[in-house]
Order: C-alpha cells, then structure tokens, then sequence
C-alpha cells in the first residue's frame, strides 16, 4: 500500500463526522474543532480526490452519491478499528498486574495491605511472586519489581518507596541478661539470615566485627524469619517496620539500629505503564505514605 496516496486522517474523520451529524456545526462539536475548521478539511478531501463528497441542500448540507459511498465504507473501516483498538486495550487491561519482592516485603507490608487495595480497585488483579530471585519487569511478565538496597547501595535513580530503619532484633529470653551492649557480643548467637543475601557478614563488616570462629546462620526466607525470631530461633537483621509491633510491646528487643538505612524502591519495565500498573504504583506509594496502625 501506497501510504502517501491516502487522504489524511484527520480529513477522513471529519468527513465521517460530517456524514453521521449532518451538520458542520455539529460535526465540529464531536470533533471538539470549530465548525469552519471541519469544513476546511472536508474541501481539502475533496480536492485530494477529485470529488464532490458534500453539496448544499437549502440551508443544510447533504452528501453527493460519491460522498454517500465513501461514508459506508469509511463507517465500516473506523467501526473495524475502533473494535481492534477496543479488544487490544481491553485484553491488556484485563491482564493481572504481576508484583515481584521478597517474602519478607510481602508478608509484613503488602498483604496486609491487599484488603485496601481489593475494595478501592476491585477490577485490577493482582499476582504476587515473592522470592529471593531477582526477577526483571519485562513486557508481558511481571509488571512492577520492589527490591531493597540499603542507603549506599540503592541506584542512583531509585523510585524509593519505604524508608525504614534496619535493627537486630531478638527474643528476651534468647538474649538473657545483661543485653548485648556490643556488636562483638552477637558473633555467639544464632542467627537467622534471609536467603541468597549475606547480610548478617556485612552488619558485622559495619561494625567493624571480625568473628574469631564460624557464626551458627540459619539460611530461610524472610518471611520465615520473622516468625521463626518470635519463638526465639536466633537473632536477625530486619527492617524495623516490618516488626515494628512486637518491638514497641516488648516481645522483641531492637539492639542495635541503623536509622533509615534500608530502601525499598520500585522498578518497572521502560516504556509506557499500562493504566493498572500505574494505579498499583500510585496506591503503594499512599500507603508508604500513610500513617501506621498497628493491630495485635
């Protein structure tokens, strides 16, 4: 197809408005341009093809015989596309919007949350991926990728959406008494460490704590981990949100703390955001944003 033999859209849209009003005026109304500007375009359709499409009629306007055929088929070409533009942008809209994070992110701060989300966008569906893996936003797979990076690591250009003070926490029972006052203190304790990181060496890397004989780590998912701390399996390294009521009551004990030093950023696919994604991003950012209510 010969693409510079074709009239211009705009004039065809024009002309088919024309056809379906009967009027300039109101043609230019469902156009949302003025009535001279529709007119404009319908003689510079005709002038491209060499036809008279319109003619006056008294005070009004009709459409020639040439005119009368060009608006059937340019009826049935606009519906056909409207209808593909309809079944792609509606099958994309239909599509869950897929969430990668880690178990531990999910469990203690977006489930919760979930409730929220169902009653305020109860047409969107969501589809959660927690894992370890870091697993990249691509076109048809996962939407949205929330990943932690602490406050040197975290890229440059971090679409940060929690900031959240890292502690050691641990059962008082675990801990005894007196409490560790000293980072050396814990290098005896067990630990319990989230999988495929190694950040119970780098909080001792940070304190400058170099352990004379091998730690006891218990290597588990995150989400695990804060259950598995409550009994009293070990020490860990956590974001304060995420047990942030079983501090404040007493059944953890916060010992050493990094003050916002863990990011929890967003990372999406480049390009254009389909309108879901962008309402889940939106969504999230307000709840990061909203006061926290604690519930026992």
């Amino acid at each position: 197809m010969d693409w510079r033999e074709l009239p211009s859209l705009n004039s065809l849209r024009a002309f088919c408005a024309v056809a379906e009003t009967g009027s300039y005026s109101r043609a230019g109304t469902a156009l949302n341009v003025s009535h001279a500007a529709v007119s404009q375009q319908i003689k510079g359709l005709e002038a491209h093809l060499g036809l008279a499409l319109v003619e006056r009629a008294g005070r009004g306007i009709v459409l020639t015989e040439d005119g009368a055929a060009l608006a059937r088929d340019l009826t049935a070409g606009f519906a056909a596309i409207r209808r593909g533009v309809e079944q792609v942008t509606g099958t994309d809209a239909d599509r869950p919007v897929q969430i990668t994070t880690s178990p531990a992110f999910a469990v203690k701060w977006l489930m919760p949350r979930l409730a929220d989300f169902q009653l305020r966008y109860p047409g969107i569906t969501l589809l959660l991926n927690p894992t370890s893996e870091v697993v990249e936003p691509r076109p048809g797979g996962i939407d949205l990728a929330i990943r932690y990076s602490n406050r040197d690591t975290a890229p440059p250009d971090a679409d940060s959406l929690l900031v959240s003070d890292m502690v050691v926490v641990g059962m008082p029972a675990l801990l005894g008494q007196p409490l560790p006052s000293e980072p050396a203190d814990l290098t005896g304790l067990p630990w319990l460490q989230e999988l495929g990181t190694t950040e119970v060496a780098d909080w001792m890397a940070r304190h400058g704590v170099a352990p004379e004989r091998r730690m006891s780590i218990t290597h588990m998912p995150g989400n695990l981990i804060q259950e598995a701390v409550k009994r009293g399996a070990g020490v860990t390294y956590t974001a304060r949100a995420f047990l942030a009521a079983e501090i404040d009551s007493g059944e953890l004990v916060e010992l050493f703390a990094e003050p916002a030093f863990g990011v929890y950023h967003m990372k999406t696919r480049p390009g254009v955001l389909r309108p879901p994604v962008r309402t889940v991003i939106t969504w999230l950012k307000r709840q990061a944003e909203a006061p926290v209510t604690y519930r026992r």
